[in-house]
């Protein structure tokens, strides 16, 4: 008996006390308001980046963490009486719903948009616009209570990952498909360009994630060597010969 009473409390013990750490669910976005773009996870790895739109005022949109409360499909904008699924519609074709600010999936959301040209910028009430198909492709992945990231530094996304006490791969950062690199570009998708060309023996002479002479250089031998407009801008075609 007193044995039983014991591993009884030893399970309370543990069930109350010893918890799984934060973040052990396959899934996780980090929204970064530094660059503006959205990294999505799938068992501890970045997945996808995608470029996205946040508020016109940084305040606008909340940082801290936050869940994925509610999906909906074609959402209506109450504030302008525009029915969902009506191209005029500014919040898209899906919503996902931020618990945020002590709102429940209503006010907050990372959601499509009516303009396109929009992403990337920061124009928004609050809440996080993609394009359309790409939050489309997200809404289909996400599960509710998918946790969910909002920062605004110079951090990579694996960094602010374990900052927030989440176990992440060291994995190359894909490169949204959005966003052409050129001369001039910088941050962490023109790091992932050089070490894929370096890796296919491209040298870029250094990994510093600043799009410089040497980097051009690079590319406009790998378009060469693959049939490709050599104008030394990696563009979408070049991403996807390089696989990113």
């Amino acid at each position: 008996m007193k044995k039983t009473v014991f591993l009884l409390f030893a399970a309370c013990f543990i069930f109350f006390f010893v918890q799984p750490a934060y973040g052990q669910g396959s899934q996780l976005i980090i929204i970064n308001k530094s660059n503006n773009q959205l990294g999505y996870y799938e068992n501890s790895r970045l997945k996808e980046v995608f470029k996205v739109a946040t508020g016109k005022v940084s305040s606008y949109t909340p940082e801290g963490k936050f869940k994925i409360v509610n999906k909906i499909v074609n959402r209506p904008y109450y504030t302008g009486h525009i029915p969902g699924g009506d191209p005029r519609n500014p919040l898209g074709n899906r919503w996902l719903g931020l618990n945020a600010r002590g709102t429940w999936g209503t006010t907050y959301a990372i959601h499509g948009n009516n303009n396109p040209g929009s992403i990337g910028k920061y124009v928004s009430a609050g809440c996080i616009r993609m394009y359309n198909n790409e939050v489309q492709w997200l809404f289909s992945k996400v599960k509710i209570n998918t946790p969910v990231i909002i920062a605004a530094t110079g951090k990579t996304f694996n960094e602010i990952a374990r900052i927030n006490g989440y176990k992440v791969s060291d994995t190359t950062v894909p490169i949204p498909s959005s966003i052409v690199l050129k001369k001039g570009s910088k941050g962490p998708a023109v790091k992932s360009l050089q070490s894929r060309l370096s890796s296919l023996g491209y040298s870029t002479k250094g990994i510093d994630g600043i799009y410089g002479a040497n980097t051009v250089s690079a590319v406009k031998k790998f378009q060469i060597a693959n049939g490709l407009k050599a104008d030394g801008i990696a563009g979408p075609a070049t991403k996807k010969a390089l696989k990113l």
